[in-house]
C-alpha cells in the first residue's frame, strides 16, 4: 500500500474521531479505545510506508549503497 492510501485511511479515521465526539459516541470508552488503537496503527503503518518510499526513491536516484 501507498503512503498516500495510508494517509487517507488515516484522515478518515481523524474525520471519524471527530464525527464521533459530536454525536456523543465520545462517550463509549470501548468504541474509542478501538479507534485509537486503530489510529495508533494506521499511523504506524503511514511512517513506515512513507520511509520505504523515500529509502526506494533514494535508491532510484544515487543508486545502490555499496561498502
Amino acid at each position: 500500500m501507498y503512503a498516500s492510501e495510508v494517509r487517507r485511511r488515516l484522515m478518515l479515521l481523524a474525520e471519524e474521531r471527530v464525527l464521533a465526539h459530536e454525536s456523543g459516541l465520545d462517550r463509549d470508552r470501548a468504541y474509542m479505545a478501538d479507534l485509537e488503537d486503530e489510529i495508533a496503527e494506521t499511523r504506524h503503518a503511514y511512517l513506515g510506508a512513507a520511509v520505504t518510499e523515500i529509502a526506494m526513491l533514494r535508491a532510484r536516484i544515487d543508486g545502490p549503497l555499496q561498502g
